[in-house]
């Protein structure tokens, strides 16, 4: 069978440039802890963590690298930026296609939740959900491009309606940082978060949050800063940074930031979508195969869902895994998603691609689902 093929990057990018790990070792061994000492390893670390943010804001469009947090996940970002804006009755709109990192912590907050549930793979459906609802809404929270489906949501047309009718915006950019171009700032949204170690090819540990303006954190403690008070100081990034920083995972990040803005967004989206286009047009003309695939490739990047009639969807991704495929088969955290795709029931088994996958590699993942559906 040879190598074992990862199609699992949404969840995980297990395939990295060989610069994040090389970097990572390096931090390891060199750097101390940022704003933590005037000596030498306390600095290369000030400077490490300096020129994270300076990547990070060249690849998503911030002209202020202090307004960019580092965080331990998208989960992590997301739960301070919805603190931030949503209190207990919170009139918060949501698209159908959240995950679960977004649907709990306003459960927890106590929010009144509306869901705005276009059909999938229809952009105008979705924004017309969610202007219909902005009239006594507080808030909004978008999923770019949903994790089950590879669906990308018109952000740039529902920021402007947001804007228009003064809610705040909150953004999960999980999936599509580092795929999709990101102008945080033409955006205009109030927080992006996102992951570190999915399309920015980062470790795991690691994580973005992209801030319109200061606010309050869900962690509080040393800073290196203002240490004659007992609050936490009210400026970026000091605000949200609480505790030592992952500077291993900090220098890794970098390394992945670098590798995208390298490569360019569009050139993976490219590659990502010919392989999907691949993977669907395969695995469509499979007996029993059901495909969630745009009818637009336009509107999907490199993930893509699928179902084998009659067979349990963990059934099929064990057989896959014996077969020396990674892929997800379930709910993939965002029961909404399915819930709004109608397959809440069976769940869905999931491939998603990264700029390391190729065409062979798709070739013969369609060569074994064909093999296990028959």
């Amino acid at each position: 069978m040879g190598r074992s093929v990862y199609l699992d990057s949404a969840a995980t990018t297990l395939q990295k440039p060989k610069t994040v790990s090389r970097a990572m070792l390096h931090a390891v061994r060199t750097l101390a802890s940022p704003g933590r000492g005037g000596h030498v390893a306390a600095r290369r670390a000030d400077a490490e963590a300096f020129m994270c943010r300076i990547a990070a804001s060249r690849l998503l469009g911030v002209s202020d690298p202090s307004n960019i947090v580092f965080t331990a996940s998208a989960t992590h970002g997301l739960n301070i930026a919805i603190r931030a804006l949503v209190g207990e009755g919170s009139r918060v709109v949501v698209s159908g296609f959240e995950h679960n990192s977004v649907t709990r912590p306003l459960k927890a907050v106590g929010a009144d939740v509306s869901f705005a549930r276009g059909a999938l793979f229809d952009p105008e459906s979705a924004l017309f959900a969610i202007e219909s609802r902005l009239d006594d809404a507080d808030c909004v929270v978008v999923n770019h491009v949903s994790n089950v489906f590879g669906y990308i949501l018109p952000l740039t047309r529902i920021a402007a309606a947001c804007r228009d009718a003064n809610v705040p915006l909150i953004v999960d950019a999980s999936q599509s940082a580092g795929a999709l171009p990101l102008d945080f700032d033409a955006l205009g949204a109030d927080f992006m978060a996102m992951a570190g170690h999915k399309g920015l090819y980062g470790p795991q540990g690691t994580g973005l949050l992209l801030c319109r303006a200061p606010t309050t954190g869900i962690i509080q403690g040393g800073t290196g800063s203002n240490s004659k008070l007992d609050t936490m100081p009210d400026f970026l990034p000091d605000a949200l940074e609480a505790g030592t920083h992952n500077m291993p995972g900090i220098a890794g990040l970098r390394a992945g930031l670098e590798y995208v803005r390298a490569r360019g967004t569009r050139s993976i989206l490219s590659h990502e979508r010919a392989l999907i286009t691949l993977a669907a047009q395969g695995l469509a003309v499979i007996p029993r195969v059901r495909v969630y695939a745009a009818p637009n490739s336009e509107h999907q990047a490199g993930v893509l869902s699928f179902t084998v009639d009659g067979m349990d969807v963990e059934y099929v991704g064990e057989r896959l895994d014996g077969a020396g495929f990674a892929v997800r088969a379930g709910l993939h955290c965002a029961p909404e998603a399915h819930r709004t795709a109608d397959t809440l029931e069976s769940g869905t088994v999931r491939l998603s691609v990264s700029a390391f996958n190729t065409e062979r590699e798709i070739r013969r993942f369609v060569k074994a689902v064909r093999k296990i559906a028959n």
